[in-house]
């Protein structure tokens, strides 16, 4: 079996626990920054994840960091 060193690095994204409701699973929601082409404004663009919190540790409002993972269910694709 492969160690995680050779199978390349996962995909880490910073965010905030949106929604808390569902089991073993949380909505987590990734802001960043984006520079409009036009007038060059920072603007901020969001995007929600599904991710899977095996312990139902946390609650809405944390911040948490969420890695790609295998798919666990047909939306989740990323855990806590």
């Amino acid at each position: 079996m492969e160690n995680q060193e050779t199978r390349g690095k996962r995909k880490v994204l910073n965010g905030v626990v949106v929604s808390d409701k569902m089991d073993k699973t949380r909505t987590v929601a990734v802001e960043r920054l984006v520079h409009d082409a036009r007038y060059g404004k920072t603007l901020k663009r969001a995007a929600k994840f599904h991710a899977h919190d095996e312990a139902n540790e946390s609650r809405v409002g944390d911040k948490v960091e969420i890695m790609s993972t295998r798919p666990v269910s047909k939306t989740t694709k990323w855990r806590i």
